[in-house]
């Protein structure tokens, strides 16, 4: 033990300091780098590293302080190939933007006319640049948009029910992502909630027995992320809609993912805009642009939440208008195909068959060992629970847990699943283009693990 000791003692000693290295080349053309204070500390920490360790030679020490500086400097945010065959994949960001919104955030980096009206000089208003799209793709009277979809409802509600009460069915209390509540929500807004039925049935007449001299307005609420079934029932949009009206209140309907068409039983956009004076749908889900939160209703009812103050702090920023507006006018023009969260969606497995097949031919002849198998894809994002869609996967032969590390550590970092033992790859949302880059870093994982 003594001799350990002495010697951890005689290593330590031998370490220059890092008063003496920072004045060396390389190390001072590093701080014109990085700047003097991150080399310094760059050094300090690879001199620790030595003295619990082996000692390094200069060149190496070098070559090790200046990873340091590089790691630390690098983005954290990288590309990744999404290969799971979740098409809105909350941990990667959910829905891919389309060529044109990107081009589009492009054009909102520089200076632009955000807030300035072209043709008279004056200041303008950033929500005129997304209103007419709206209103004219859902045929809303109105609309309004803020940073998601969570803002979006509290904002309706601390316009148009604080200090009220709000009707709420008890099997739409839902939970969404980051144990972010519905009644928390609630409360936050002022409104005091009142919850009708239970949780696997809420009839029209519930509501109806809810409501008194403070009630504010209806409360619909989509369980977008999970599904009841079974012995169940619910009011339907059009008897809410009746109640409402009858009782001279609002219906506010909390659609979450905004389908613009019928899947499964994911209501629409249009029948919600239809039968409500307020809805409120994501951006960044089924209508496949960024992260926003969209508000659409009754011209009065809009005026009112718009003209709150908390809708300034809620308000989107011009790279998210500028995404958004692309995806609207995509949608408008009836290019919706080039929406990358469309095509996903309406790929055939007969496609995702040839796309697969045509990788495994390739990986083959590289020695990488695949088969393939059925599977199914999921819409993800709170979208669509229990709705799968068919698809065919390659399933790559060799250690599912080590392959799955392996594509997440390489560059692109792929993300693959891991179905039936097997680390597996969805083709359905592999974007256009990156077939090459997905084969390259597959082949690489493989072999990095021989």
């Amino acid at each position: 033990m003594h001799r350990v000791r002495s010697a951890q003692l005689q290593r330590a000693r031998a370490l220059p300091a890092v008063g003496t290295l920072i004045n060396q080349e390389p190390y001072t053309a590093l701080a014109e780098r990085f700047g003097r204070e991150r080399v310094v500390g760059a050094i300090r920490e690879q001199v620790e590293a030595e003295r619990d360790g082996e000692p390094a030679g200069d060149a190496e020490r070098a070559a090790r302080v200046e990873e340091r500086l590089q790691t630390a400097a690098a983005p954290s945010l990288r590309r990744v190939i999404n290969a799971t065959g979740v098409i809105l994949h909350t941990n990667l960001g959910r829905a891919p933007l389309s060529p044109a919104a990107v081009d589009a955030l492009a054009t909102a980096a520089h200076y632009s006319n955000l807030e300035l009206d072209l043709d008279t000089g004056k200041r303008g208003e950033r929500a005129d640049l997304l209103t007419g799209l709206l209103t004219s793709l859902f045929e809303a009277e109105a609309a309004h948009v803020v940073n998601n979809n969570a803002a979006a409802i509290l904002l309706a509600l601390t316009a148009l029910c604080k200090g009220r009460e709000v009707v709420v069915s008890r099997g739409q209390l839902v939970e969404i992502g980051g144990s972010f509540r519905m009644p928390d929500v609630m409360r936050l807004s002022g409104a005091r909630m009142v919850e009708v039925g239970t949780t696997n049935r809420t009839r029209a007449s519930d509501y109806e027995h809810a409501i008194g001299e403070r009630t504010a307005a209806i409360l619909r609420v989509h369980t977008s992320n999970y599904r009841v079934t079974g012995f169940t029932e619910s009011a339907s949009l059009e008897e809410l809609a009746g109640i409402a009206r009858a009782r001279g209140i609002l219906l506010i309907d909390d659609l979450g993912s905004g389908a613009m068409e019928s899947i499964g039983d994911e209501p629409t956009i249009a029948d919600s805009v239809h039968a409500c004076d307020v809805v409120t749908f994501s951006g960044d889900k089924l209508l496949g642009g960024p992260q926003a939160g969209i508000i659409l209703g009754r011209r009065d009812v809009v005026r009112r939440v718009a003209k709150h103050p908390l809708a300034r702090a809620v308000r989107i920023d011009k790279l998210t208008l500028a995404a958004l507006e692309a995806t609207l006018r995509q949608r408008f023009a009836g290019h919706q195909d080039d929406i990358p969260v469309e095509r996903m969606l309406k790929t055939l497995v007969d496609q995702i068959r040839r796309r697969a097949a045509l990788w495994s031919v390739k990986l083959e002849e590289r020695g990488v060992s695949v088969r393939l198998a059925n599977g199914e894809s999921a819409v993800g994002g709170g979208s669509l629970p229990g709705h799968g869609l068919p698809t065919v996967l390659l399933a790559l032969v060799g250690p599912a847990s080590r392959l799955s590390a392996a594509l997440r550590h390489g560059r692109p970092a792929v993300i693959a699943r891991i179905e039936d033992g097997a680390c597996c790859l969805d083709p359905r949302t592999v974007l256009k283009g990156e077939d090459e880059e997905l084969i390259d870093a597959v082949e690489a994982a493989v072999k990095s693990l021989q």
